[in-house]
């Protein structure tokens, strides 16, 4: 059975390609496929037929108790061939009803084939979660299958509503799913069903809940609106989804839980009501369309509320009737989808009121469509008689439901002839259809359908004895499927829905004013559009009142949400228990109270480089506890991180204001520490209360012997990053890599990969060739933002740390440090780099695209994973490697060291990236705004004001001899100071400016600044 899901996974992947090659034509060897499946359910068929099953299961994951665990029963066993079957015939169909050329057909041909092999894994999985996966994977495949035509706007409405609601459905179906497993101690079905379930309450939740998921994908009321939408999708996908294969999913998950939960608190009131109501509703529905493929859709609604009703009653008769119906069903519908498909094609509509003559024109397929259409009424001698009459006969000891049915098959019936009538009769009022060629491999498969049924009719003893099994599992059957069973109720009440049926279509034209009239006062689709709509303006509204553009507002309203109700829960139950020792060492409370005071001062600060700073004094505080604690690892970890953060908000102060806002904001100010005190203490309250509430040993008391044993290596920190929990770095390096992606996306314009820009070379003192220049000079910065002090010590001391970050990587496996503290290191060397010398210095330290460092990084972290598996270890583990050298002597190399490079190589290229993105980048767009005709060249002028030297792009016709004197001389008003209206060069005024002296501040003298002599 895996091979079988495997191989659909393969057709699908390949699919692309061979459409590529033969067009259309590759939906034939993409058919082998669910032929597959087919095949294997019939030769299958002798193991299921006496009540056996045919079990495989394959770990999946261990520690999670998941198995792959598949089982073929009955029902499964029968499902199996619809899916395989049909898919095989609906590829085949698509092969000529698709031109050589579509568009999206090697999308269409991929999905559909990987449709067909999650909907094999979802009838064949024994494990309730491993069918709730596949259960969503038909979901996003359907999704994907209903909007084929995304260029058509009612296509990718049909495609998002029914993804919406059978979503909604799969999220309440997960819920049920997951309490039904931990009440009955197991998720295997096959477990589920040999223990006594406990009933109560919290059981009849789960049941309600799972139904919802069921009758979601089913279609059922109060979610039937989004098939008849989903009409939209080309003619195979319906014949496949909403015919065979998808919406038959939640019928079959009534079938396979029955047995147990069908006795269960509402589930035969919820079944029961639900069911009859759709059938009626739908069936009256199609009545009134006049598109053939709607009118289909709508009987499709309709027969789905009937296979609720019988599948989902949990009697042995009924369950008996429900597998013949459910075969049934599946071969006439889909035929009758095909036919419609093959009048669209060949007519160009499918407008009932347009159609006229096709039958004398197509004999062949008017005799298809007859055959189908019959089934679908109930006429003997097809397998639509022996279902509907084994269905009838399931329910005459309940009259009211019985009376239900019996209408519900009137209104199949005269739907059935409409359909018949309105695509091939002939009418005198209406032009004839000029129908083209018919391909032999689009008649085929429906054919072969309508054939089916007709020949499955007479084998009704054999259907009995394979579907006997099934029925076993309810009790006592009391009617056996037959063609003929005499003159019986059953017969009667037939004959009755046959002849209203066809009363209701005679008297179509009388009944046109009530079948105009009679309706719902809202239909399943103004519902949906209702409700979504409602949700889109209470989205708006809600929206408009908290997204304010206010960040301090975001973060108070989760800050008081996480107060309020984590906080409130603690106090109410008071989960501690212990009375915990305040602190181990004497100076744990005077860091604790320096951090405390810094914290209360930096929410205070008015200056946004104090308020930072105050901030750098927590984290720094932090690592020193860290140091007090005894984890020197942690400590190391948190200076680097500190440290780093800190340069990123130089990088980002520097285009902010010097100052917080000036608004009195001295009342806020104290509701900000009152929040932020109270938060502390929820959290403090909350990491005490976690740690208290422990129940069993924790796993990391193993990690020191496993570090050693399996990781070779004594710094426990390193190892469990690096092979214990390798994984969890692994997803955490990929973070990393879309975070850096994210930052740079929004600030760079070019390439992140290629080769950084180099800096100009000075005019006054030609470089000699092939000769390096280890300090450069005026061409990177100003004179006057020049320190040649930290230039040189910068130059002096980078190599050394570069080395020092080496010791780390190469010494963390056994000593604190490790890949993630080199790469912080390494990346504070270059962020001192570039603090001293710009941009082109930082060019120079790191010649190659943060995009490269990234990728090999992931590249490197990756492979080794890889590496491992393919010498035939597991992914990530780790192995040690002795090694000896003349001068080092004996050592060893552990490979997970390969992947500490990695992460070693991330870290460096997310801080390049940034510095790239906040430093470099921002100085080019300074200096291109500074160059441009209309730009404010802040630190050209300054400079040239300051008699300084800028630089060589930001120098001309900006300075004060260039831009202002020009601009006195052609008659105009000189610029504004920059130094003086800058934002972030202003001086940082009162809390309160209304209480300043009236006038202060207003008699100053502009002080202009000195030209350098």
């Amino acid at each position: 059975m895996l091979v079988l899901l495997i191989l659909h996974l393969v057709a699908a992947l390949v699919a692309p390609l061979l459409v590529r090659w033969w067009g259309s034509r590759a939906c034939y060897p993409l058919a082998l496929a669910p032929a597959a499946a087919f095949g294997w359910a019939l030769v299958h068929t002798p193991d299921v037929a006496d009540g056996g099953a045919v079990v495989q299961t394959y770990p999946w994951i261990p520690q999670l108790g998941l198995d792959i665990a598949l089982r073929a029963t009955t029902l499964s066993w029968l499902m199996t061939l619809l899916v395989g079957g049909i898919g095989a015939l609906v590829l085949v169909y698509s092969a000529r009803y698709f031109h050589p050329g579509s568009l999206g057909l090697a999308r269409f041909a991929a999905v559909l084939v990987a449709f067909a092999g999650a909907m094999l894994g979802l009838v064949l999985a024994d494990d309730l979660l491993l069918l709730y996966v596949c259960w969503e994977l038909t979901t996003v495949f359907s999704y994907l299958l209903i909007g084929h035509s995304t260029e058509r706007r009612s296509s990718r409405w049909a495609a998002a509503q029914a993804l919406t609601v059978t979503t909604l459905g799969g999220l309440a179906l997960l819920v049920g799913i997951i309490m039904l497993g931990e009440h009955a101690g197991s998720y295997r079905w096959s477990v589920i069903t040999e223990r006594p379930l406990p009933g109560g309450a919290y059981l009849v939740t789960a049941v309600l809940l799972i139904l919802a998921g069921a009758l979601s994908k089913s279609a059922v009321l109060p979610f039937s609106a989004w098939l008849p939408v989903a009409m939209a999708a080309p003619t195979p996908v319906s014949a496949y989804l909403h015919a065979a294969a998808m919406v038959k999913a939640g019928v079959y998950l009534l079938g396979l839980l029955a047995p147990v939960l069908a006795a269960v608190g509402q589930w035969r009131p919820v079944v029961l009501v639900a069911g009859l109501v759709t059938m009626l509703a739908a069936g009256w529905a199609a009545l009134r369309q006049d598109d053939l493929k709607l009118l289909l859709a709508y009987g499709t609604v309709s027969q789905l509320g009937l296979l609720t009703v019988v599948v989902g009653a949990g009697t042995p008769d009924a369950a008996l009737a429900g597998l013949a119906m459910l075969l049934a069903h599946a071969l006439f519908k889909a035929a009758l989808f095909l036919v419609v498909g093959i009048v669209d094609h060949s007519t160009g509509t499918r407008d009932l009121r347009e159609l006229s003559g096709l039958g004398r024109r197509t004999p062949l397929l008017a005799g298809v469509a007859v055959l189908a259409a019959a089934s679908m009424a109930g006429l003997p001698p097809l397998v639509g008689f022996v279902a509907k009459e084994a269905v009838l006969a399931a329910f005459t000891d309940q009259p009211l439901v019985l009376a239900g049915l019996v209408a519900g098959t009137a209104l199949t019936v005269a739907y059935s002839i409409r359909f018949c009538w309105g695509a091939f009769a002939t009418r005198p009022d209406v032009a004839d259809a000029a129908p083209g060629p018919v391909a032999a491999s689009m008649l085929v498969p429906p054919a072969l359908l309508a054939v089916a049924g007709l020949a499955v009719g007479p084998a009704a003893g054999a259907l009995d004895h394979l579907f006997r099994p099934y029925a076993d599992l309810f009790g006592t059957v009391g009617k056996d499927l037959a063609l003929w069973h005499g003159l019986t109720p059953a017969l009667g009440l037939s004959a009755l829905a046959i002849a209203g049926g066809v009363a209701l279509f005679a008297l179509r034209g009388p009944l046109a004013p009530a079948l105009a009239r009679l309706r719902s006062p809202v239909g399943g689709q103004a519902w949906y559009e209702a409700v979504t709509h409602r949700f889109d303006r209470l989205a708006i509204q809600v929206t408009g009142a908290t997204q304010r553009g206010s960040l301090p507002q975001y973060l108070g309203s989760i800050l008081i949400v996480l107060a309020v109700l984590p906080g409130g829960a603690m106090l109410l139950t008071r989960p501690w228990r212990e009375r915990l020792p305040l602190w181990d060492d004497p100076l744990q409370p005077v860091v604790v109270v320096v951090i405390a005071v810094a914290a209360v001062l930096a929410v205070g600060a008015r200056r946004r480089l104090t308020a930072m700073l105050l901030v750098g004094v927590t984290g720094y505080g932090t690592a020193m506890l860290f140091v007090l604690y005894g984890a020197p690892d942690l400590a190391l970890t948190q200076f680097l991180v500190e440290t780093a953060t800190i340069g990123v908000f130089v990088l980002v102060l520097r285009r902010l204001p010097e100052c917080f806002s000036a608004r009195p904001l001295r009342r806020s100010r104290w509701a900000r520490r009152v929040v932020g005190a109270v938060v502390g203490v929820v959290a403090a309250g909350l990491a005490l209360t976690a740690a208290g509430a422990r129940r069993e040993p924790t796993i990391s008391e193993a990690f020191p012997e496993l570090a050693v044993t399996g990781g070779y290596g004594r710094n426990v920190v390193n190892v469990t990053l690096v092979d214990i929990r390798a994984w969890d770095t692994m997803g955490e390096l990929s973070v990393l890599v879309v975070a850096a992606t994210g930052v740079a996306s929004l600030i760079f314009q070019r390439s992140r990969t290629g080769p950084r820009p180099r800096r100009p070379e000075p005019t006054t003192r030609p470089r000699r060739k092939g000769r390096p220049v280890w300090l450069r000079g005026g061409s990177t910065l100003r004179e006057r933002r020049r320190s040649i002090v930290l230039e040189v010590v910068t130059r002096l001391i980078f190599h050394t740390v570069v080395v020092f970050s080496f010791f780390l990587l190469f010494s963390g496996h056994n000593a604190p440090g490790g890949g993630f503290a080199g790469g912080l290191v390494a990346s504070l060397a270059l962020t001192v780099r570039y603090l001293a010398g710009g941009r082109y210095e930082l060019a120079e330290a790191a010649p190659v695209g943060a995009g490269t460092v990234l990728g090999a990084g992931l590249a490197v972290s990756v492979g080794t994973g890889v590496v491992s598996l393919l010498v035939g270890g597991g992914v990530l583990e780790s192995a040690r490697v002795d090694l000896t050298l003349p001068l080092l002597g004996d050592f060893y190399v552990v490979t997970s060291l390969f992947f500490d490079v990695g992460v070693y190589l991330v870290v460096i290229g997310l801080v390049l990236d940034i510095l790239r993105s906040l430093g470099a980048e921002v100085d080019r767009h300074i200096e291109a705004a500074g160059n441009s005709p209309g730009g404010l060249a802040t630190e050209g002028r300054g400079a040239a004001r300051e008699g300084g030297r800028a630089e060589p792009g930001a120098r001309r016709g900006r300075g004060r001899a260039g831009g202002l004197r020009r601009g006195v001389a052609a008659g105009t008003q000189p610029e504004p100071d920059p130094a003086r209206h800058h934002p972030a060069r202003q001086r940082c005024q009162p809390a309160h400016p209304a209480r300043r002296p009236v006038g202060a501040g207003s008699g100053r003298r502009r002080q202009r600044p000195r030209r350098h002599q």
